[in-house]
């Protein structure tokens, strides 16, 4: 149970890395809504009654709140958080009053607004990894194989100390890290795995085998693996414009695994229990804090990304519920009726609601805590 003794060691990372997230993410918001000459009410980091705050001279009151699970960019003629219009009071507006509400902008201008706040996600995610390959250096370590665990998949599928693995499933291998991502996203299938050894290319067949590993605070993780070691981890520093296009590349890369990671749950080809919440991403923001400033930029990096697709998911109340909605529109010529948006957001919720719940209940069981109450009543 040292994620419940520990509480500082997780909580305070945790706090820091969700509030830059969650104010890079409204920031993209804000950000293009002003441009769209949209009058912006509140800014608030997190959710519920206010902590402190203040108001700026365009009349935005900046805020963070009790709650900090998120955060919010509130428009002018929005009735709360998720940007709800009531059609009566936005019917009623002045001419001066239409100016500046966001319902009253084109659809492509509304679209941009929308669209900005995952948008800010993936651009945060490639100036951070930019800054840390043009200073620390990118991992990049040649993709030979440093050693073979004995009884391991690798071992049974023949691979030996020296092989360098060129290709996986055909896609081409460049570094080690490259062969680490393709395992992780392996789905119980053999992987055609090309090596070249003494001058030579072979294809070997092997098939990952779902290892359990423990880690330093006691947590159980099962991971599919080959059960080889690299030579050493290299950092390559890069210049200022190879960094971008790399961190670029990075990015893309973050976004293709996340989405295949998804996937395979959907189809059921990966265990759903991979689903976290916010205790589980308190967990690990407390271990990469720990692991230093690589680690840590690298997390924020990757959350970053889960951050921006998650909320491009097509369910009403997240902004791609919204995009739905004006994907609609364009194709009717006309907005949803105020009825069909209505229950449009309260199905949304329920969903966000219960997916919520389900990521607590890994969250629980991952820690630990539902042996601990066990333990507890006997």
């Amino acid at each position: 149970m040292g994620f419940l003794t520990g509480g500082i060691t997780y909580v305070v990372p945790f706090l820091v890395v969700l509030t830059v997230l969650v104010f890079v993410h409204e920031l993209g918001h804000y950000l293009v809504a002003r441009w769209n000459k949209v009058r912006i009410e509140t800014f608030s980091i997190g959710f519920g009654p206010e902590l402190f705050g203040w108001t700026d001279r365009v009349g935005t009151r900046w805020k963070v709140s009790a709650v900090p699970l998120g955060g919010y960019v509130k428009m002018f003629g929005d009735t709360d958080p998720a940007s709800m219009g009531a059609s009566e009071q936005i019917e009623r507006m002045s001419d001066e009053e239409k100016a500046v509400s966001f319902h009253h902008k084109r659809l492509m201008q509304r679209v941009a607004v929308v669209v900005a706040g995952p948008a800010a996600n993936f651009v945060f995610t490639v100036v951070a990894l930019a800054v840390l390959f043009a200073t620390i250096g990118q991992p990049f370590t040649p993709p030979q194989v440093g050693k073979v665990e004995a009884g391991s998949a690798a071992a049974a599928g023949g691979l030996k100390p020296g092989d360098t693995i060129v290709r996986i499933d055909g896609g081409a291998v460049h570094r080690f890290e490259d062969i680490q991502q393709a395992v992780r996203l392996d789905d119980g299938r053999p992987l055609a795995i090309t090596v070249q050894r003494d001058s030579k290319e072979l294809t070997l067949s092997i098939t990952p085998r779902v290892t359990t590993v423990t880690d330093r605070f006691g947590y159980q993780h099962r991971f599919p693996l080959l059960g080889i070691e690299r030579q050493g981890v290299n950092y390559v520093r890069r210049n200022p414009v190879d960094a971008m296009w790399r961190a670029g590349q990075e990015t893309g890369n973050l976004v293709s695994g996340t989405l295949t990671a998804v996937w395979q749950m959907i189809i059921g080809a990966r265990p759903a229990d991979e689903i976290g919440g916010p205790l589980r991403i308190a967990q690990m923001s407390g271990e990469v804090a720990q692991g230093g400033v690589v680690a840590l930029i690298w997390f924020m990096a990757v959350l970053s990304v889960n951050l921006g697709l998650i909320n491009l998911f097509p369910i009403p109340v997240l902004d791609g519920g919204h995009l739905l909605f004006y994907f609609a529109e364009a194709i009717r010529g006309r907005p949803l009726g105020a009825r069909a948006q209505e229950y449009g957001f309260r199905l949304g919720l329920a969903v966000v609601l219960t997916l919520m719940v389900f990521a607590t209940w890994n969250d629980l069981v991952h820690i630990g805590f539902l042996r601990f109450l066990k333990g507890f009543g006997t």
